[in-house]
């Protein structure tokens, strides 16, 4: 998408009640519009991160999924419709995000992040929004997002709990990354997965809310930034707390 010095009569309307904010305004709107999101998982958390920053106007977004649609999904995927069962997630999720904000560039990425493929992937991005489901995936990115000096917006849940931070330890000392807070990848059998615990569906619409919240704020550099702090959320007792960590100085990604 070619850089933007104003915006339209369409975009001013559509965008209005961003750009009333006097944090945002109009320069913080074509901020948005210039910026490319990549978002990992077209699942529970990236189906709210993916509307919402259409819907705010970033200017290029990228999906990455090797997933079909399954029926079983569709209790907290909300980008996904029935009829969409059986596809590939990246195709319905591009296909429903296009209807949202067709003045924005979608690019599907049908594919399983590897080793192999990542840096490639992420690299054509400007931030990354980790809504994977597994932990490999997790370790990869913020390896990969540290190398190559990206803002990584992370988040995990299952059954009625949630946890968010940011990462961006290529700015420095004073930002961990998200092997300063968990130094090893569990054993796979240790932690289960949705599909084996279950998830509240809104559990996943307000964790993605935030992320999204947080790649927004990162990309307009307003407020209060979530590196080195980890956000959790417990839907039963309806409480979020912080908790605050520090850059290791032995992690084997950023530190010395």
């Amino acid at each position: 998408m070619a850089l933007m010095t104003e915006l339209t009569d369409r975009q001013l309307e559509r965008y209005a009640r961003n750009v009333i904010l006097d944090e945002v305004g109009e320069e913080g709107q074509l901020k948005l519009l210039a910026a490319k999101v990549l978002v990992v998982g077209a699942g529970g958390l990236g189906a709210p991160i993916l509307l919402y920053l259409a819907a705010a106007g970033i200017g290029t977004i990228g999906v990455v999924d090797h997933d079909n649609v399954d029926v079983t999904n569709l209790q907290r995927q909300v980008i996904h419709e029935d009829a969409s069962v059986d596809r590939p997630k990246v195709e319905s999720a591009a296909r429903r995000l296009r209807a949202l904000n067709p003045d924005i560039v979608i690019e599907p990425i049908e594919a399983r992040l590897s080793a192999e493929n990542a840096e490639g992937i992420v690299g054509r991005f400007d931030i990354v929004a980790d809504g994977s489901d597994n932990f490999t995936t997790r370790y990869l990115l913020n390896d990969i997002c540290h190398r190559l000096g990206k803002t990584l917006v992370s988040a995990a849940l299952l059954r009625f709990e949630a946890q968010l931070s940011t990462f961006k330890s290529h700015l420095g000392d004073h930002h961990p990354c998200y092997r300063c807070l968990f130094p090893e990848e569990p054993p796979e059998d240790l932690i289960p997965r949705c599909e084996q615990a279950g998830i509240l569906g809104p559990v996943a619409g307000v964790m993605g809310s935030l992320q999204a919240t947080e790649i927004l704020k990162e990309i307009l550099g307003i407020g209060d930034s979530l590196s080195g702090r980890l956000v959790l959320f417990d839907a039963l007792s309806m409480a979020f707390r912080e908790v605050r960590f520090k850059r290791d100085p032995h992690c084997p990604t950023c530190g010395h």
